[in-house]
């Protein structure tokens, strides 16, 4: 790929007129990415399971100027059924009738346990987390997705998800299949106008990665706002025909 999406400057309405649907967007990088792609015109669905939180990044985009007035989809991925997945599709659909943007950014680490000693529960927990609701949503999402004239799904991946290590367990399995998934998706639809890639966040100054390493200086760690320039590009225009990638977002 010839574009150093790394270092990707965005056109100031880059997004404009643009549906995006962002999960785990009450902190971190789903935070940061939801107000960034407001600023660039993007109508953002805010989904997470914290209504509060997701309120308050509701208000910081209310109070940037002239953007899109955003929506809260309460979801929570470790519980939800069958039928609230629907019930969150029909009421976009009805609310929007197309979706051009879907970023897969909720997470949970879970144990860090070696296999021999990882809780099975625990194991069904991440793996449902992190894989199946991300398959469950994506699923009753593509026709809105079908919809749009230039849709994109992110999956977010991990540098464990591709090389496996020690004690990561679950955690690490997931995101191997999250690129697994993510490259049958793609190559399902390499003939439509549907992009799908995943991307690894990298080492980021998140309360996700403290849980992970809590003894690390995090002042060496980049923040959420500074590793976006990877989804912005998958998200917009200029990424066209870009599809079945894994890429670095740092």
């Amino acid at each position: 790929m010839s574009t150093d999406y790394q270092s990707y400057t965005a056109a100031p309405n880059l997004l404009a007129d643009r549906i995006i649907l962002i999960t785990g967007a009450s902190d971190g990088i789903g935070r940061a990415l939801a107000l960034r792609a407001a600023e660039l015109g993007g109508q953002i669905i805010l989904h997470g399971r914290d209504v509060k939180k997701l309120e308050k990044v509701y208000d910081e985009i209310e109070a940037l100027e002239s953007t899109p007035r955003p929506s809260i989809a309460v979801l929570d991925l470790a519980s939800a059924n069958s039928n609230a997945y629907e019930s969150l599709a029909d009421n976009l659909a009805e609310e929007y009738g197309r979706l051009d943007g879907l970023v897969h950014n909720a997470s949970i680490i879970g144990d860090r346990f070696s296999i021999a000693q990882y809780d099975a529960v625990q194991w069904q927990r991440v793996l449902h987390v992190n894989l199946t609701s991300a398959f469950a949503l994506t699923q009753v999402l593509l026709p809105m997705l079908q919809e749009a004239i230039d849709p994109s799904i992110i999956f977010t991946s991990s540098s464990v998800g591709r090389k496996g290590r020690a004690f990561w367990g679950a955690y690490a399995v997931s995101k191997f299949a999250t690129e697994g998934l993510s490259q049958v998706l793609a190559d399902e639809h390499r003939q439509g106008k549907l992009r799908v890639n995943c991307i690894n966040p990298g080492a980021t100054r998140t309360n996700m990665r403290l849980e992970a390493f809590p003894g690390e200086d995090r002042d060496a760690l980049k923040g959420p706002d500074e590793i976006l320039s990877s989804y912005l590009y998958l998200l917009g225009p200029d990424s066209k025909g870009v599809t079945g990638e894994s890429l670095d977002a740092q």
